[in-house]
């Protein structure tokens, strides 16, 4: 069944009024800035991934750590975020950089954030016309955020998570099984974690599966669960996949980039399976 608080909103049920935030990310593509400007969704304010949705990163935290509660409530008033907004947050890519700005804000303490499912491709197949150049909302916002709004684990959490639950890697499939490892220190995942690739979460026109296929998908994770990936990004995106699922998970932010960052810790390869898992 479906999550309580709803995750997702198309381009239809689209109101005035909320607060749009274009998150224009992608690994490799540093470009996010210039594609917002280049053409945006009309009254969308630009939320820079790298600076806005993670603190500085380092070889201890990882490549995007959770940023302040205070410096995610800073961002939050600079894009015209009260308590009692309604947030939509949308990409380029399926949705896979904007989740973390869903999850962020969820965790932050909001609670009227969504997804726009197909993002800005969704908008322009609606017919809708972009609008170019930079864009600030009318006055600053007043939000007051307390953090604590989504569960996290900690490194030492994850290194035990799959004796007592799953723990899923949100990496592509080659990543995980340690055959490549293009950006961090190791090739490989967190021994007992098994592999359930974000974009298995997107249909063709990068919206999501329904609730349903979503459901099917992720039917074999068993006891409490936690997700990671690469830095805590993308690993947001199977969150929100699972919670569309009626599924509850935890982020482990330091994710690949923190663990494969430390020596004494163990680094599995090859394939893990659950007997119960389809993921």
């Amino acid at each position: 069944m479906p999550h309580a608080t709803p995750v997702l909103v198309t381009v239809a049920e689209l109101r005035p009024g909320a607060v749009l935030l274009d998150v224009r990310w992608a690994l490799g593509d540093p470009r996010g800035r210039e594609h917002y400007l280049e053409g945006h969704i009309p009254g969308a304010v630009f939320v820079d991934l790298e600076t806005d949705l993670a603190a500085p990163p380092s070889r201890a935290a990882g490549r995007h750590p959770l940023p302040s509660v205070q410096d995610l409530q800073d961002s939050a008033r600079r894009w015209g975020i009260h308590n009692d907004s309604s947030v939509v947050v949308y990409d380029a890519t399926g949705g896979l950089a904007a989740a973390r700005a869903w999850w962020l804000l969820r965790w932050g303490g909001l609670g009227d954030v969504r997804i726009l499912d197909g993002g800005l491709a969704a908008w322009l197949a609606a017919g809708r016309q972009p609008a170019q150049g930079y864009e600030q909302p009318a006055a600053l916002g007043s939000v007051a955020l307390t953090g604590g709004g989504m569960p996290i684990i900690e490194i030492d959490d994850a290194a035990t998570w799959s004796r007592h639950g799953t723990l899923l890697d949100a990496r592509a499939a080659e990543r995980y099984r340690g055959e490549v490892e293009p950006v961090d220190r190791r090739a490989g995942h967190v021994p007992g974690a098994v592999n359930a690739p974000t974009t298995e979460n997107i249909d063709s026109s990068g919206r999501f599966k329904s609730a349903d296929l979503l459901a099917d998908r992720f039917a074999g994770v068993v006891g409490p669960v936690a997700v990671y990936c690469g830095s805590g990004v993308t690993a947001a995106h199977e969150i929100a996949a699972l919670a569309v699922a009626g599924i509850e998970a935890a982020l482990y932010p330091g994710s690949w980039s923190q663990w494969s960052g430390d020596d004494a810790r163990a680094v599995a390869t090859g394939h893990e399976t659950r007997s119960t898992d389809n993921a």
